[in-house]
C-alpha cells in the first residue's frame, strides 16, 4: 500500500438551489456535485498536480469510453508526453473497500485503454501497479511523471 500525504489546497465549494454540494474541477473547469467518490478524486488531482507535479493539460477526469458493448467512465486519465494513455487511476469512496473487485473494474478498462501504470484509491488507501511482459506487479510509489 502507497500511503499518501494530500497536499492543503482551498477547495471551493457552493450549495445551490438543490442542497446538494458541489465542488469546482479544476481540470474539468466546472462545479460538479460533491460525492464522497469526488471528494477522493479532487483530492488525488490535486496531490498529483502539486506533489508529483503531473502536468494538469494531461489528465483526462470522467470520459466515456466504450468497453465492448457497454459504456463506462472512468475515473482519471494521465497521457505521457507522448499523448499516449499511461495511467489509469480509479477513485472510490472512503469508506468503500478496494478488493479484487474493484482492481478487476480497472483491469477491465484497460482492455479498452492499454496503460503502463494503474493506481486504485479511496482516499485513505492507495495501490499502484505496473505492466510487465505477463501482468501487472505492485508498486511502492506512484512513479515520478517523466519515468
Amino acid at each position: 500500500m502507497i500511503k499518501i500525504y494530500y497536499p492543503s489546497y482551498p477547495f471551493k465549494i457552493r450549495e445551490p438551489e438543490r442542497d446538494k454540494e458541489e465542488i469546482w474541477d479544476v481540470l474539468r473547469k466546472q462545479w460538479v456535485r460533491l460525492t464522497p467518490e469526488e471528494w477522493v478524486r479532487q483530492n488525488i488531482i490535486q496531490y498529483l498536480l502539486q506533489v508529483k507535479n503531473y502536468p494538469a493539460s494531461y489528465i483526462a477526469v470522467e470520459r466515456r469510453m466504450k468497453l465492448g458493448e457497454l459504456n463506462k467512465r472512468f475515473d482519471l486519465l494521465v497521457f505521457d508526453k507522448a499523448a499516449q494513455p499511461w495511467m489509469l487511476v480509479e477513485c472510490k469512496a472512503m469508506d468503500e473497500k478496494l478488493d479484487s473487485r474493484v482492481l478487476w473494474q480497472v483491469l477491465r478498462y484497460n482492455i479498452a485503454i492499454s496503460v503502463k501504470y494503474i493506481v486504485i484509491t479511496n482516499g485513505e488507501e492507495c495501490y499502484a501497479f505496473v505492466k510487465t511482459e505477463k501482468d501487472f506487479i505492485e508498486i511502492a510509489a506512484l512513479p515520478a511523471y517523466d519515468e
